[in-house]
């Protein structure tokens, strides 16, 4: 059986591997970030599980026709605050689904616990679990909310001995002049073993407006839809897909960003938003609505089972662990411009339906064209979900 280890991170240890900073950049030891998980009707069931199951999400999406889980590759969860609680909740739900239990390791950079944020990390890792189980999963809980720390644990997760390939964000907070100072904890990123890194950050579940490090263009953005399964029971098949209906969340941040520059690869599908050269978020979206949710096991702050929504960046990223797998298996190297390739694919007109879901309804605000979902990108969903069973081998294809 695998085993979870928790390891404790000294301060200076922490220090040696993140002076990415340069002395101008502004100061952000007092800035906190948020969470972006929620909780449907702010009830939970202890006794039994509710929501979008394991086997249905991979069914809806395809995960359950990729084959590769996620061999020899580590994904990055970075949160705040210690959850002592984590590794045993997480065992309990791999065995509740059962799953194989997977390998988490747990880098503790403080000693505070809680905090609001132990449900969200029980989200993340739990997702990670059932959606890339065979890969290496690391929890890096941050010494507190600010960014300053967080950014700190960003810098961690890809660096020795863990190496992670794909880093996952499910936090922000407002933007701020002198952000993209603080880009270059994102921006050509390499492991320490040198495999590039991918960075993916949830966009926020306030609706219209946007948040950072999500707006980072070294950053896949991640928004948020509701999810309606065709079937709402399981399949007999275990191969079969179940996807149903898909609109936008009303909650998922989305818009133009304040201060980040517009990238390259972006500048076609924000065209009629007129951007006037700045990023547009999100990139990509998946389900995240609270209602129907996903069952999260927390038993930290909530004493078992809830069923919650948190944005979509633990799934994308994930997704993306697979897709990184298929690629060293394949003889290639890890993704160097994830969001570039995304983009790449959906440019690909005739194709585009392969590959994504397209969201053509719904809304994150009453701003108009700016807050509702239509077709093609636009700034509540992005490009799409993801049609997994498609665009993993697609991108495992793709040159780099």
């Amino acid at each position: 059986m695998k085993k979870f280890c928790v390891l404790l991170i000294s301060v200076s240890a922490l220090l040696a591997v993140s002076q990415r900073l340069t002395a101008q950049a502004p100061d952000i030891s007092a800035r906190q970030a948020r969470p972006t998980i929620q909780i449907a009707g702010e009830q939970h069931n202890p006794s039994s599980p509710t929501g979008i199951l394991p086997v249905q999400y991979k069914a809806a999406y395809g995960f359950n026709q990729i084959p590769n889980q996620g061999q020899g590759q580590t994904i990055a969860l970075i949160d705040a605050y210690d959850d002592p609680n984590i590794a045993s909740d997480l065992a309990f739900y791999a065995s509740y689904f059962h799953l194989a239990p997977c390998n988490l390791t747990v880098m503790q950079l403080g000693t505070i616990q809680g905090q609001g944020w132990d449900l969200e990390e029980s989200l993340d890792v739990e997702q990670a679990c059932a959606l890339a189980p065979a890969a290496n999963i690391v929890l890096v809980e941050a010494a507190s909310d600010s960014f300053s720390d967080l950014l700190d644990a960003v810098a961690a997760a890809s660096s020795a001995p863990y190496n992670a390939t794909v880093v996952s964000m499910s936090w922000g907070g407002s933007e701020f002049n002198g952000e993209q100072d603080y880009d270059s904890y994102f921006c050509n990123i390499v492991n320490g073993a040198g495999q590039p890194v991918t960075f993916v950050a949830s966009t926020g579940n306030g609706g219209h407006g946007t948040i950072y490090p999500s707006t980072s263009p070294c950053v896949i953005a991640a928004g948020g839809t509701t999810l309606i399964l065709r079937t709402a029971t399981p399949l007999p098949d275990p191969l079969q897909l179940n996807y149903g209906v898909e609109t936008a969340l009303s909650g998922s941040g989305g818009g133009v960003s304040c201060c980040e520059p517009e990238p390259s690869w972006q500048v076609e599908a924000c065209a009629m938003y007129n951007p006037n050269g700045y990023r547009c978020v999100p990139d990509i979206s998946a389900d995240s609505n609270p209602s129907p949710g996903v069952p999260v096991y927390d038993t930290y702050g909530y004493g078992g089972w809830v069923q919650a929504g948190g944005m979509s960046a633990p799934d994308w990223a994930s997704f993306l662990t697979l897709v990184n797998s298929l690629r060293v298996s394949q003889g290639k190297g890890t993704l160097s411009q994830a969001d570039a390739d995304l983009y790449a694919l959906y440019y690909m007109t005739n194709n585009y339906s392969t590959y994504f879901h397209e969201i053509t309804s719904g809304n994150n605000g009453g701003c108009g064209l700016d807050c509702d979902a239509g077709p093609y990108y636009n700034l509540v969903t992005g490009i799409g979900s993801y049609q997994a069973n498609n665009l993993a081998p697609a991108m495992a294809a793709d040159t780099n």
